[in-house]
């Protein structure tokens, strides 16, 4: 919401005294005088107004989870452990995941309450890599490196995958970089060379890399360097 939009819901105050009082510098965001009516304020910030909070604002919360297979990516399901249910954390329900794995995928999930940044980044827009580590029924044709780099057609959906990087690491393994998120992308990629895919691993998102220290199941909070790179 924009700051000049919050204090006009304010009691007693009008959209034109809003803007008085930030043209006056009585208004401050997280510590800073802020006079800019449109500066963007979200439940997370601490807004005061000469000195008087408003609204504490609440922490931000960010964890990467190194998910287990045998998990639904879901915040509640009637049948299966959830993620959330991997966390030892207080109010788990105001948290959402930012990337969902199938059910026997594993690996790199990311767990937050923050909706901006979690859109920033899974938004298709973004175009950021998302790493797996594949390995197949099959050894893996290297005409693959190729067609994956090309893209592929899917029928159903009547279009062309984005190109993907594919490295080799053995006949039956490799590491796959897409740019995007089909429903079972990897799985069908290799299905149109009739490989099945038969583990699936997620390694990174973005800029953000699994901690190799954290055992299947286990999770941590996010560095804040880690958070600003998004």
């Amino acid at each position: 919401m924009r700051l000049d939009r919050f204090l006009a819901n304010l009691p007693h105050c009008s959209h034109r005294q809003a803007r008085l009082l930030l043209a006056s510098g009585r208004a401050a965001v997280n510590g800073n005088t802020v006079c800019d009516g449109t500066h963007d304020v979200r439940v997370f910030d601490r807004i005061e107004l000469d000195g008087e909070v408003l609204q504490a604002g609440k922490p931000a919360r960010f964890y990467m989870l190194n998910k287990r297979a045998g998990c639904v990516s879901a915040t509640a399901d009637p049948q299966h452990p959830t993620v959330l249910d991997l966390l030892n954390e207080p109010d788990k329900d105001n948290l959402h995941i930012a990337g969902r794995l199938d059910f026997n995928t594993t690996g790199l999930m990311i767990i937050t309450n923050d909706g901006l940044w979690s859109r920033r980044l899974t938004q298709p827009e973004s175009l950021l890599g998302k790493t797996y580590l594949v390995e197949t029924e099959a050894p893996i044709d290297p005409i693959c490196v190729d067609r994956f780099a090309q893209g592929l057609y899917f029928r159903f959906e009547n279009l062309t995958t984005l190109p993907a990087e594919l490295e080799l690491l053995g006949p039956q393994q490799a590491r796959l970089t897409l740019h995007e998120g089909r429903y079972h992308q990897v799985k069908r990629m290799f299905g149109h060379f009739n490989n099945k895919v038969t583990a699936l691993h997620r390694e990174r998102i973005g800029p953000l890399l699994l901690d190799s220290t954290l055992a299947p199941g286990q999770y941590r909070s996010l560095t804040p360097g880690e958070i600003a790179q998004v």
